[in-house]
């Protein structure tokens, strides 16, 4: 309630402001909404989505010069032009996108800035944009007998458009697809573990970045009615992604809040430097360079979070029931569920795992174990298709899944947990959760924006709510993740996994860290979760947690397999006791 109230009392205030500011301080007005509509696209690409780029000024180029080539070359309609300005910025971004994003670490920033400098001087070359001479005479968008030509009338086009674009993004992130962009943070193993298409995704948050700055170019065409390729060179694309970050780069509000810092900055900056310094020349580059370094350095997540911190945080309520979402045909008790047949994986000269096989039948825990070294993760691996196994079969359910891509067999109903926790800690208990049921829903990035998934979200929310019922972790859902002990993470990953209602759960060593009381509770949990049905692999090299836990012990050592039975015999097994204690006891 208290955020709706400040919501709209903000939404008044820009409404009266033309009434009260001079035309100056409109116009900046103006530059303060186009600026952030392009910064809003680096919100939700680097931000959120942790995709650098640099590039963000060449695609509002790209929608200024559509729109200024149709209405002036061809004496076209500015609607028209809104039309080529997102079509162009969306066609580039799809071939620009598909051809850069599967680059990782440094590449793709840098990628980034060398198409942005060749659509720089592209714009500067060709003839029929004028060259570096520019468009001048753009008209001014009308809408029937309206006329946006002024500055104040300028300014209510340009407000209004950034206003419904946010309201779409918003309602974008607490969808479904905003839940897979915002799961792209910090890698893509987790993501892909639940199904989710990480490059699909990618690839549409770096369109819908291209797009947003497409129609902020648009605006500034029309807006300005003259433009040259000055203003879309790769130094006004750092400032967007600093209007980004300084705002607030995860933050709908900071794009807003960053384009006025910078705008505002800008302006005192172009009246104080000359009177200071009698030849500033290009010092305000120089003075912005220093703020962007103080920013990284002192408030890395930009003023917004820091403001929020000193405001009280509301507690939303907790979820209600819903209609339970789809739900997979369990196998039939004591039936196979996974065969793994002579499995081989080499690393070059090393063969990490060799002529490995197992099986894993319904409603029953088996362990994976082996010393440090023994091939257990590797095998993991291989399971959950992380990696490709070199010889051999696994089958799931019959079929064989060998060889298909993490994200293929999660849909095919097996769910893990990692060895080094991951969730994503600045999303929610609840968040975190209802990650896990990618799979289980079907709405789109329009449908999302469009807020018309309220039914299949309301359905997630309660099935993350039961989730975390059934791990004992509801008391808190909208506690931050990164918050939570160690223990407590492990609890929320196999939460996480629930939620996809999986057939298998594979969990990679979820007491390795473990506090005793932790392992305990842990090994309550997953009793309760077998007398349910469900079918648990676990690999652990911890004998004592895996002992009074599982039904059936598979041992490994140096890739290959050296026993399997029930605990009892594994305990007295000789070879067993020469792996863990280099000697029988």
């Amino acid at each position: 309630m208290q955020e709706r109230a400040l919501l709209l009392l903000a939404v008044a205030a820009l409404a009266g402001l033309p009434l009260a500011a001079s035309n100056y301080f409109v116009t900046l007005m103006n530059y303060i909404g186009i600026g952030a509509l392009a910064a809003l696209g680096l919100v939700l690409l680097t931000g959120v989505g942790g995709l650098t780029s640099f590039g963000q000024a060449a695609f509002v180029g790209i929608g200024a010069y559509a729109t200024a080539w149709w209405t002036t070359v061809q004496g076209g309609s500015p609607w028209v032009g809104l039309v080529l300005a997102v079509a162009f910025t969306f066609a580039v971004a799809i071939v620009l996108g598909a051809a850069t994003l599967r680059l990782g670490g440094h590449l793709l920033p840098l990628s980034t800035i060398a198409w942005g400098l060749a659509i720089f001087f592209l714009f500067g070359n060709i003839e029929g944009l004028g060259r570096h001479n520019g468009i001048s005479a753009i008209p001014p968008v009308t809408l029937g007998g309206l006329s946006f030509q002024s500055g104040t009338a300028g300014y209510y086009l340009v407000w209004a458009t950034l206003g419904a674009v946010m309201w779409l993004c918003a309602n974008l992130l607490g969808s479904r697809q905003g839940r897979a962009i915002r799961s792209l943070r910090g890698g893509t193993a987790m993501a892909e573990s639940l199904g989710i298409d990480t490059f699909r995704i990618r690839l549409a948050v770096f369109v819908l970045a291209g797009v947003l700055a497409g129609l902020s170019g648009w605006l500034f065409a029309h807006v300005q009615r003259f433009i040259s390729p000055t203003a879309f060179d790769v130094g006004p694309g750092m400032e967007y992604l600093f209007m980004a970050m300084l705002g607030g780069a995860g933050h709908i509000g900071g794009a807003v809040l960053g384009s006025a810092l910078v705008t505002l900055a800008k302006d005192a900056l172009q009246d104080l430097l000359p009177a200071l310094i009698k030849e500033s020349g290009q010092l305000e580059v120089v003075v912005f360079g220093a703020l962007f370094i103080l920013v990284l350095q002192h408030a890395r997540g930009g003023l917004i979070p820091s403001l929020q911190r000193l405001l009280p945080r509301a507690t939303p309520p907790v979820p209600p029931d819903a209609p339970p979402l789809p739900r997979r045909a369990p196998p039939a008790a004591g039936g196979e569920v996974l065969v793994v047949d002579g499995v081989v994986k080499r690393f070059g000269g090393l063969v990490a795992v060799n002529q490995v096989g197992f099986e894993l039948r319904a409603g029953e825990i088996l362990g994976l174990i082996g010393p440090n070294g023994a091939g257990k993760s590797t095998l993991f691996n291989l399971v959950c298709g992380t990696a490709t196994a070199d010889a051999g079969r696994i089958r799931f359910l019959g079929q064989d899944i060998a060889g298909l891509p993490a994200r293929r067999i999660a849909a095919r109903g097996i769910a893990r947990t990692f060895q080094h926790v991951r969730l994503r800690p600045t999303m929610t208990l609840l968040e975190n959760v209802m990650l896990g049921a990618h799979l289980r829903a079907r709405a789109g990035l329009l449908r999302g924006a469009l807020r018309l998934d309220r039914a299949e979200e309301r359905a997630i929310r309660a099935e993350a709510m039961r989730q975390l019922r059934r791990v004992g972790l509801d008391p808190n859902p909208h506690e931050l993740a990164g918050n939570l002990p160690l223990g407590q993470q492990r609890i929320l990953e196999v939460a996480r996994a629930l939620a996809a209602d999986p057939l298998l759960i594979i969990l990679d060593e979820p007491a390795a860290g473990l506090r005793r009381l932790e392992k305990q509770k842990l090994a309550e949990l997953l009793r309760a979760l077998r007398a349910e049905g469900m079918t648990i692999l676990l690999v652990e090299h911890d004998m004592e947690f895996v002992m009074g836990l599982v039904d059936r012990i598979v041992v490994m050592e140096f890739g290959t397999r050296i026993a399997e039975g029930p605990p009892a015999s594994i305990r007295a097994d000789a070879r067993v006791q020469e792996a863990y204690l280099g000697g029988v006891a």
